[in-house]
């Protein structure tokens, strides 16, 4: 069983940045992480994820901008962003899953979500 929380979330600017993090309960070592966001009426979607031997992958709009890590002694997922752009405006969710494709929808432990708002 893995609990996660986020945290990093805020208002900023368009250009600006923000690192968002993800505290974990349990041992998330063997687990592929990721990040999901969702704007309101809008299925969630994968942002960029992590597997457990550090491969990374991203959504195509994020790419170059976000950089997904994790710390697995401290049991934190992290996603720096910067260049923010008003459509990165969403909550951002924080998952963990045991196996399955890293950009899938097979992830079954989530967090509450934080928001993010980027202004134009």
């Amino acid at each position: 069983q893995v609990q996660l929380v986020e945290s990093g979330g805020g208002l900023v600017q368009a250009g600006g940045s923000l690192r968002l993090s993800c505290t974990a309960s349990g041992r998330i070592r063997s687990y592929t992480m990721a990040w999901f966001r969702q704007l309101p009426g809008s299925e969630r979607k994968f942002v960029a994820g992590i597997t457990p031997g550090g491969n990374k992958v991203y959504e195509e709009s994020i790419e170059g901008r976000f950089t997904v890590s994790r710390d697995n002694n401290k049991r934190m997922l992290s996603l720096e962003m910067t260049d923010l752009k008003p459509d990165d405006t969403a909550v951002y969710y924080c998952a963990a899953q045991a196996g399955g494709p890293t950009s899938g929808s097979s992830y079954g432990y989530w967090g509450r979500g934080t928001q993010v708002t980027v202004s134009s």
